[in-house]
């Protein structure tokens, strides 16, 4: 991204260009990335492409005022990282299932982030409800996190577990990646019966006092440990909760549409 662009993406998420790529300022760039840009998966039942490429991420973010799921915001966001002077790396991870096992490679994308003062992080604005700050890649003790209590376990195979309130989240492949490498995982996430991105509508985002999120036409406001679901009775209600809470202005409300089943199953 060149000046003009790195400047549009910091003013979209209400962030000062740091002076330095510093641990620090990863902390501010990851919260305020969490607090402006939504968790989202609306592309896929208003059946919009989903292009992997840093210039149409970065554009959907900035341009579009939308979110996405992990491909598309650890992808724009290792862009705008890559711009400010980070170094940033792709990793690939499988989400455990409630089963326990991990699911397809490339189910998920992570980012390793590493800053001028030595720091080593997991940097992942894109997994819904996780940590509100990177993760440091070094420690294998708990890390407390506004988003709860965090883990990095080493495996037998030389991946990385990350848990969270002792529960594994996903299993992390050090390898580094590229974009266009998370292809088939997005195609799959986009189209498959079994991904549960298809069964349904999120938007959630991050608030300083605790989460916002509209599911279906169910808006649950989270402060604390209080909890409040409102029904909305009507598609004005939904696009209006869209705009009030996400910035996201919509023509239309999201369907939930049954997804094509390739090859019979």
């Amino acid at each position: 991204m060149d000046t003009a662009r790195t400047a549009a993406y910091l003013r979209r998420i209400g962030a000062d260009h740091p002076a330095a790529a510093t641990s620090s300022a990863l902390r501010t760039l990851h919260l305020a990335h969490l607090r402006s840009v939504p968790f989202e998966n609306l592309a896929i039942h208003l059946g919009q492409e989903v292009e992997l490429t840093e210039k149409d991420l970065v554009a959907k973010v900035v341009d579009e005022r939308r979110g996405g799921f992990c491909y598309e915001l650890n992808g724009a966001f290792a862009a705008l990282l890559t711009a400010l002077g980070f170094e940033v790396t792709l990793l690939q991870a499988r989400v455990y299932g409630d089963e326990g096992r991990p699911g397809i490679p490339y189910d998920h994308l992570a980012l390793r982030v590493r800053t001028d003062d030595g720091g080593d992080w997991l940097a992942d604005i894109g997994f819904g409800t996780h940590s509100h700050l990177p993760l440091d890649l070094a420690e294998r003790g708990d890390q407390d996190d506004p988003g709860g209590t965090f883990r990095v376990v080493e495996t037998p195979a030389g991946d990385l577990d990350v848990l969270k309130d002792g529960k594994p989240q996903y299993v992390l492949d050090r390898r580094p990646r590229e974009l266009a490498d998370f292809t088939a995982g997005a195609w799959y996430h986009r189209t498959s019966p079994k991904s549960h991105f298809t069964r349904s509508t999120v938007c959630t985002l991050v608030t300083e006092t605790g989460r916002v999120t509209l599911s279906g036409n169910k808006l649950t406001v989270t402060t604390g440990e209080q909890r409040d679901v409102t029904e909305l009775a009507t598609d004005a209600e939904i696009l209006a909760a869209y705009r009030t809470h996400f910035g996201i202005a919509l023509d239309e409300v999201p369907q939930v549409a049954e997804p094509v089943r390739v090859g019979g199953r």
